[in-house]
């Protein structure tokens, strides 16, 4: 068909509910929706949360969810139920599915032209957002029906792959939490299988995270923030800043391998303030003020430690939000009250043979990462 237009093809569906007639029973706020991922993984309920007065646009199966809001975050899902979603969420579908496949549609959306698009025309600074009328006037070069109809048999193959991957993925996490909890279980258990003891007792320091300015030079040091932290507790280190730090304070405050960065400002409704991520890299990084390191002492596995952290923020919630005041719209831990929580501490011999477990684990979870990545990039080329 050749270079047409976006809005020419593609539809804002704006179909709004009385909320105080409401008969759906789902929600999708933006931070149900996971960037690059076409599957709505989360919802919310309306029976038990408190949701805002903006969510009244009703979606259907097979429709398109675009996050409007910070555009590069690349939020474009696929509806598989009915529900509800914000005014800031756009829904789209085609306009006429003899011109452009609706099951193409989303992977014209996570093109790398597509997002510079949407960037380059959103609004604000501190929380851009784009309006659909701006979507419209994208440009993009469309195959014919024959050639779409290929398309989507590939790119949904691959999907399918590379869910399934994810899936293999999500069962090893599982199968390491599960070998944790059966070998060590919680101080907070009823009857501990080790003694307990908190963990300031585990660390030979702690150490607050830095800031420092902007870096004008492009010479500056690597900061981790906690953008930088994944639900998983590993690291994404695809955008890492560079700030002017005093280099007394670099030397001071540079992380170790084997350190636990621990969010101490953040958070989200899901996920309270308090994720840990395990640092294994090489080179100089500092941990950004939102943060504080947790330096293991030694004769303490520092990775036994993480995960005994880390399961322990996944498994109790209720008493790590318990930790938690808000100001502002931010989550704060308190952190001297989070370092007198109990742990459990196992013989070293038994922290070290979990660990190989672990380490095992994430050798077949890197190889399956791996395949990942090149299904994507296969499908990048299929999408260009």
């Amino acid at each position: 068909m050749g270079l047409v237009k976006f809005g020419d093809l593609v539809k804002e569906v704006k179909i709004n509910i009385d909320r105080n007639n409401n008969p759906y029973e789902y929600y999708v706020a933006g931070d149900h929706m996971d960037s690059e991922d076409l599957t709505i993984r989360r919802k919310g309920f309306f029976a038990t949360d408190d949701v805002g007065p903006a969510f009244t646009r009703l979606f259907k199966p097979g429709q398109i969810l675009y996050g409007s809001r910070r555009t590069y975050l690349k939020k474009v899902a696929v509806a598989d139920f009915e529900g509800i979603c914000s005014n800031t969420t756009f829904v789209l579908e085609t306009k006429d599915e003899s011109k452009l496949r609706q099951r193409l549609l989303p992977f014209i959306m996570l093109t790398e032209d597509f997002t510079r698009w949407s960037i380059s025309k959103s609004k604000g600074s501190t929380n851009p957002y784009i309006l659909f009328s701006d979507l419209a006037n994208y440009e993009f070069d469309l195959p014919d029906i024959q050639h779409q109809d290929e398309l989507v048999e590939l790119l949904w193959q691959a999907y399918a792959i590379k869910e399934s991957y994810k899936e293999m993925i999500h069962a090893t996490d599982e199968m390491v939490k599960s070998q944790f909890i059966s070998q060590f279980g919680f101080a907070q258990d009823p009857d501990p299988k080790y003694p307990i003891t908190t963990i300031e007792s585990l660390l030979s320091d702690t150490i607050s995270g830095e800031w420092g300015t902007d870096c004008i030079d492009g010479c500056g040091t690597k900061v981790i923030r906690t953008t930088n932290f994944t639900n998983e507790g590993v690291l994404d280190l695809k955008d890492v800043v560079l700030r002017t730090i005093d280099e007394k304070k670099v030397n001071k405050k540079k992380l170790n391998r084997g350190d636990i960065i621990l969010e101490k400002s953040g958070g989200t409704k899901d996920n309270p303030v308090g994720r840990l991520v395990y640092f294994d890299e090489e080179g100089i990084y500092l941990a950004n003020n939102f943060t504080q390191v947790l330096r293991p002492s030694d004769g303490i596995n520092g990775k036994y430690l993480f995960y005994a952290l880390y399961y322990l923020y996944k498994t109790h919630k209720a008493l790590i939000k318990g930790l938690g005041n808000q100001t502002n719209g931010i989550q704060n831990l308190k952190v001297p009250q989070y370092l007198q929580l109990s742990v459990c501490l196992p013989p070293l011999n038994e922290q070290d043979a979990f660990v190989a477990v672990a380490n095992q684990a994430d050798k077949s979870k890197f190889e399956l990462k791996q395949a990942i990545e090149k299904i994507d990039k296969v499908m990048r080329a299929l999408m260009q």
